[in-house]
């Protein structure tokens, strides 16, 4: 069984407003990752990603190359596995 991760990400810049959470779930869904992505109030984008090491990597450079440009900053922290998330969706 491959090593399974997660990650909480938040991202600052110019990432409200311009479809960001649409991109982060279709981009999601080309690999076998869980978890979601909602705006916060203070204008950053948090997401949540879970899945094999290689899987999140790939997603979150993918978000990172599509959104080039856009976002300011990146703070990526580890977190548990929990293995609650099946997709990957915006949540509120």
């Amino acid at each position: 069984m491959a090593n399974l991760v997660a990650y909480r990400v938040l991202y600052r810049g110019k990432v409200q407003g311009v479809g960001f959470r649409a991109a982060a779930c279709r981009i999601a869904a080309r690999f076998p990752v869980a978890g979601w992505v909602r705006n916060l109030p203070d204008s950053r984008v948090e997401l949540l990603v879970e899945g094999a090491e290689a899987d999140v990597m790939a997603f979150l450079q993918d978000v990172r190359a599509y959104w080039e440009g856009y976002i300011e900053e990146e703070q990526i922290d580890p977190r548990t596995p929990s293995g609650l998330y099946r997709t990957f969706d915006v949540v509120r």
